[in-house]
């Protein structure tokens, strides 16, 4: 809707000419970047069923392993306590659109067995084999999950700017840009019809 508080002028016309000009382009580039980022979104979405999928799978031979060995060596809390803590992770970022997207960097060593041998068995070496591979995949899928929320998080914004300028912003402008040429039109046709009277006045005077 038009803002009769804007003086029609033919500077204020230009001015908001290039303001339209420019959110049209402002627009034009929201558009883009929402449609890289949902380019983005959707083969991280595709990495995230597989990865969950086979979580599942690990983690259900690891619980599985876990009970089994419980049942056949009693409570085996000693054990765990003697699994060294992994801070071997590390995290740097890249930028897609200006979406800082994460990185995490995982040193994983090869799988060494720290516990005491005596007290362990089969099962429960089984069980610590599929927590291990929990552990690796859990990093990726960690890396991924936080890369959809950032990039879900950016389309939704750059989405409500992109209908802002669409929808308020550039018809806010167009109409005004055509209250004011009308406006300029109009005062343009008065000062013919007034040249034009003092012409004939003017005329008939001299006659």
């Amino acid at each position: 809707m038009a803002n009769k508080q804007v003086f029609p002028t033919k500077g204020n016309l230009m001015a908001i000419k290039k303001s339209n000009a420019l959110a049209k382009v402002g627009f034009d580039l929201m558009d883009r970047k929402r449609n890289i980022l949902i380019r983005e979104i959707m083969t991280n979405l595709d990495d995230i069923k597989k990865l969950r999928d086979e979580i599942s799978e690990v983690f259900g031979k690891a619980y599985q392993a876990l009970q089994e060995a419980n049942t056949t060596l009693g409570i085996i809390s000693d054990l765990t306590n003697m699994v060294p803590i992994d801070d071997g992770i590390t995290m740097t970022y890249r930028s897609v659109m200006g979406v800082e997207i994460p990185k995490v960097i995982y040193e994983s060593h090869p799988l060494k067995l720290t516990y005491g041998m005596e007290r362990a068995n089969t099962k429960f070496d089984y069980a610590y084999r599929m927590f291990h591979e929990v552990k690796n995949l859990t990093v990726v899928l960690a890396e991924v999950e936080n890369s959809v929320y950032r990039l879900a998080n950016a389309i939704r914004k750059s989405q409500k700017r992109a209908n802002a300028l669409q929808n308020i912003v550039i018809p806010g402008f167009e109409e005004n840009i055509k209250f004011i040429t009308e406006a300029l039109e109009e005062k343009e046709r008065e000062e013919f019809t007034r040249q034009k009277v003092i012409k004939l006045k003017k005329d008939k005077k001299n006659k």
